[in-house]
């Protein structure tokens, strides 16, 4: 006899508990997060098939926002409809908000100290080589010819020299790429579809109350991470550090440092910086702001692209705006090099971080944790003047 079909509540209920579980456990960044889902969902569970998989994978990837996100979402829909979707998404979310915001909480309580100087003094320029050795990851996935590095290397220059809106950089070099990449003979109709999903974006407005600032800007974010949730970080620093003056550079890299170490995925960095700006509630309106467009284009916009998605133009979007997160990337690392590298240790630590990413493939929790000890051993020697007067 067959084993029974659970029920739409034992569903929703297997989701959330699911995602609660890849939420508070699921380090290595976004490829090691869909990879643990293949594994847990299309060879263990049964939830959906290879082909379902595949596919979830190469509509995430079209759309701009963070992908392990994306394809939980798209999962969870497939799982347990539009309700899943929300509990899934929610879930996935959930323990990696807590964490964060307990650390913010942390280091807004002990900021001050020297030892907490210490640690980050280590920490920001081991953020700097998880930066570089993601951007070394992400372009050998997604970079194949030299009209992409052509594209990536004008974002790189216009990131540190110009230091644009970077929802300028996307548009043009998805167009551009759209344009490039078209077949001799087409139409432009899939165009239509893939350029709303790079522009969607909620001005700020002076008048607004605060709270209504953070939540507008990181909507505004949220549309525009393509290609890896690390495109949010030259974003962020334009935004929170350049325009607004929210956070300094030190504590931007410092917020940079928690997404990546924490479990999920790396915007979760917006929960960190929303809770520096205005408290608990500053974190709730970050965090809903750059996760909500996610919900949205998986549940809107997703439809459209499986339909659509195989068309030269949309691919050709893609390809053009990839190759501007590489550029921007590589151009947020230079900017915030200035701040975390300033003496001959700071200098090894990158070097020695890399090292140890490219050849021993140290994970990123323990990385952070030898960075903070080399910090705190180090920091008192060099700097003991600072320390003494603190």
């Amino acid at each position: 006899m067959s084993e029974a079909r659970p029920s739409r509540r034992e569903r929703l209920g297997e989701i959330t508990t699911y995602f609660l579980k890849l939420g508070a456990l699921g380090f290595g960044g976004p490829v090691a997060l869909v990879g643990q889902m293949e594994r847990d969902l299309v060879a263990g569970r049964g939830w959906l098939d290879r082909e379902q998989m595949r596919e979830a994978v190469a509509v995430c990837q079209t759309m701009p926002g963070p992908l392990a996100i994306q394809v939980g979402i798209y999962l969870a829909y497939l799982r347990g409809g539009q309700a899943g979707a929300w509990l899934g998404g929610w879930a996935f979310i959930l323990p990696n908000f807590v964490m964060v915001t307990a650390l913010a909480a942390a280091y807004v309580a002990f900021g001050g100290l020297p030892w907490m100087t210490a640690v980050f003094y280590g920490v920001s320029p081991a953020v700097i080589a998880l930066i570089l050795h993601s951007t070394w990851r992400l372009a050998r996935l997604g970079m194949e010819d030299r009209i992409q590095w052509m594209i990536a290397a004008a974002a790189f220059i216009t990131t540190v020299v110009l230091q644009a809106e970077v929802a300028v950089i996307f548009l043009l070099a998805g167009a551009l790429g759209a344009a490039w990449y078209r077949p001799p003979r087409g139409t432009g109709k899939a165009l239509m579809i893939a350029a709303p999903t790079a522009s969607v974006a909620l001005p700020q407005a002076p008048s607004l109350p605060l709270l209504g600032k953070i939540l507008a800007f990181f909507l505004k974010a949220g549309s525009l991470t393509f290609g890896s949730g690390l495109v949010i970080v030259p974003f962020l620093e334009q935004g929170v550090v350049r325009d607004s003056n929210w956070l300094d550079e030190r504590q931007f890299l410092v917020a940079v440092a928690v997404g990546m170490v924490s479990p999920g995925p790396v915007v979760i960095t917006a929960t960190f910086v929303g809770f520096l700006v205005a408290g608990i509630w500053g974190a709730a309106a970050a965090t809903v702001g750059i996760f909500l467009p996610s919900f949205l284009f998986v549940l809107i916009v997703a439809p459209l692209l499986v339909r659509h998605g195989g068309n030269p133009h949309v691919k050709g979007f893609v390809k053009g705006a990839y190759a501007a997160a590489i550029g921007t990337i590589l151009g947020a690392s230079v900017l915030l090099g200035r701040i975390a590298i300033g003496d001959w240790l700071t200098v090894a630590i990158v070097v020695l971080s890399l090292v140890a990413l490219f050849r021993w493939k140290v994970s990123n929790p323990l990385l952070m944790a030898a960075a903070a000890l080399v910090g705190l051993a180090a920091f008192p020697l060099l700097h003991p003047a600072w320390v003494f007067v603190r």
